[in-house]
């Protein structure tokens, strides 16, 4: 029998013996959508924002391909903060919400159809049929179809980055139905794999169809998306312009958004030369991520004539995981003692007071600024994770919170260089001379590699402290080609990276912290974490089946991982610094993204 309830969400198809269907016009990991199927726009766009006029950009770094999607190469939407703009080289998802192509303003866990006008989903959930809008073009005018579709999923899980094998795992196979419908089926109940796959760039079959994928290339890449990269100057400069007849431009998922009709990036390797070219105009907006430089670097003519705006913007976004990693396939940070001890020997305290003028909190958590963080003594749901691995986990763990060692701003104090070396005693180091030896009389001796020469300056301190106790530290800072090969082959003794963080934790955790991906060449587990707790509440949290069973898992991976200090967290802050020229506008900003992709010019709306 086949209900209909007219102006609902969803369809709910209901058949004797079998389990309910659902269809509907997105999907909520938890619960319910914010916004019903007849929701016209966002609450956080200007529906009636006017479009036109030039928005001028700056991108940190460099770029040597326009292929995203590979393992070889750097991409521009790899390069800092170039994915907060709302133009890239990326390919259109089935659905946006989650993920990074255009996340959620005010939804933690909820997507909605963009290429995809709905899905249709089994209670279970076993599998997941994708219903395509039959208007959805690449810029070509190719129609995207079911094959388009198919075709991604199997080029990417083979010859994509490795982060798409592992996002993507759990289809046993694909059924094209239609030109315009597809359906996965699970290898079992999954219903978080909905959600990773509404998140799969569309990309031409037609296009890549008889050429290299795995090769890096500046042609510009077929795509589907509000703007068309028409000009390119490798590693230097991309020009984006607004594709006016885009098929997308009346959905309610993108009114107000995508508002300039072009969009110059410029790349600049060095952030001090950038902000020099922002302060005499040379670009629009500057994501400021120096405390010193927020502090200091803003007393120039232009502002003080008006002429750029200076904002603090808060926001309730996860921050994201920044720390020191030590790696574990290292000999010397296999011990817990030895790299508990490195971490008492870091002085944030003074780090902040000193150098960052008091302007961040120190992490004392993977999740900062979320309510994913353990904060207090385990209870409640999150003890009742943690219990069946009492045998497994320090004693400590369970009986007291979990704090970083603090200083009052001015130094480490003895006591806590006495508390270090004790532990390294324990781990089998002794302090001969001026070095710390091992029982071989090899000394603790290692690299801390760099890509940002700024961050010598942080670390320096650091390096200083080490030796105080015989550990020989060394800081090298190499270029950003270099960075990334040795990052991709884990080449490395200790770094300072972030890690990507959500307003929903999922899959992405497994590629951090799994042992699975202690080997995957190009992962992200920097650390190379394999701990049998960590998998087994990793397993738990993907299967999770509320919000509240989410972030009590959560809660119980972030508590082990601190415990077992694989790494020295570092600092957040919980508000967007950001300078721009006084002439956009924008509706209220969202608690859950800056929005960018939803400014437009004030002289427009003028005229308009």
């Amino acid at each position: 029998m086949r209900c209909l309830f007219p102006l609902l969400t969803c369809l709910v198809l209901s058949f004797p013996a079998l389990a309910t269907i659902s269809e509907s016009h997105g999907y909520a990991q938890f619960g319910v959508l914010k916004y019903p199927a007849t929701f016209t726009h966002f609450d956080w766009v200007n529906p009636e924002a006017p479009k036109g006029g030039l928005l001028k950009l700056m991108a940190f770094g460099t770029f040597d391909t326009l292929n995203p999607y590979t393992f070889k190469g750097t991409s521009p939407s790899a390069t800092p903060d170039f994915l907060e703009y709302g133009i890239s080289e990326l390919n259109e998802p089935l659905m946006v919400g989650t993920g990074f192509y255009d996340p959620s303003g005010d939804e933690p866990a909820s997507s909605y159809g963009l290429i995809a006008e709905s899905i249709e989903y089994s209670e279970n959930p076993s599998w997941v049929v994708f219903n395509l809008r039959k208007q959805a073009r690449f810029h070509d005018g190719q129609p995207i179809t079911a094959y388009d579709v198919a075709f991604s999923y199997r080029l990417l899980t083979r010859d994509g980055h490795p982060r798409y094998r592992t996002n993507l795992q759990g289809v046993k196979r694909i059924d094209i139905l239609s030109r315009h419908r597809i359906r996965f089926v699970f290898e079992q109940p999954n219903a978080l794999l909905i959600q990773r796959i509404g998140e799969l760039p569309v990309l031409p079959q037609h296009y890549w169809k008889g050429r290299d994928f795995k090769a890096t290339t500046f042609d510009p890449p077929l795509g589907s998306g509000p703007y068309r990269l028409v000009k390119v100057a490798p590693g230097r400069k991309l020009v984006f312009e607004r594709v006016k007849d885009w098929w997308g431009k009346d959905l309610a998922v993108n009114r107000g958004k995508y508002n300039f009709n072009r969009v110059d990036v410029e790349f600049y390797r060095d952030n001090t030369v950038a902000f020099e070219a922002f302060k005499v105009g040379e670009f629009d907006f500057f994501i400021e991520h120096q405390a010193k430089n927020w502090a200091n670097g803003y007393q120039f003519p232009a502002l003080a004539r008006g002429e750029i705006i200076r904002a603090e913007i808060p926001h309730r976004i996860p921050s994201n995981t920044q720390a020191l990693f030590m790696n574990n396939r290292r000999p010397a940070f296999a011990d817990q003692r030895v790299r508990e001890a490195l971490g008492m020997l870091f002085d944030f305290e003074w780090t902040n007071r000193a150098l960052f003028y008091s302007a961040y909190q120190r992490s004392e958590s993977y999740y900062p600024n979320s309510e994913f963080a353990a904060v207090g003594k385990p209870e409640g749901s999150e003890w009742l994770q943690l219990s069946p691995f009492r045998e497994q986990l320090p004693a400590r763990l369970f009986s007291e919170p979990f704090q970083l060692p603090r200083t009052d701003g001015h130094g480490i104090p003895r006591d806590t260089l006495r508390q270090a070396l004790a532990l390294l005693a324990e781990a089998g180091w002794k302090l001969s001379g001026e070095y710390l030896l091992d029982r071989s009389g090899r000394p603790l001796s290692f690299e801390i590699l760099l890509v940002n020469p700024r961050l010598e300056r942080i670390l320096q301190p650091y390096v200083a402290n080490l030796a105080r106790i015989g550990i020989q530290a060394h800081l090298r800072t190499v270029d950003g080609a270099q960075y990334k090969q040795r990052l991709d082959q884990y080449d490395y003794d200790m770094i300072l990276t972030t890690l990507a963080q959500s307003l929903s934790p999922g899959i992405e955790q497994w590629l951090y912290f799994h042992s699975s991906q202690v080997d995957v060449k190009g992962g992200r587990n920097y650390a190379g974490i394999a701990n049998p707790v960590v998998d087994a509440l990793l397993e738990k949290l993907l299967a999770a089946s509320t919000r509240d069973e989410q972030v009590a898992i959560s809660r119980a991976i972030d508590r082990v991982l601190l415990w077992n200090h694989y790494t020295i967290p570092n600092w957040f802050i919980s508000n967007h610094r950001l300078a721009y020229r006084n002439r956009f506008a924008h509706a209220a900003t969202p608690p859950y993204t800056l929005g960018l992709r939803t400014w437009w010019l004030k002289d427009l709306e003028t005229a308009k």
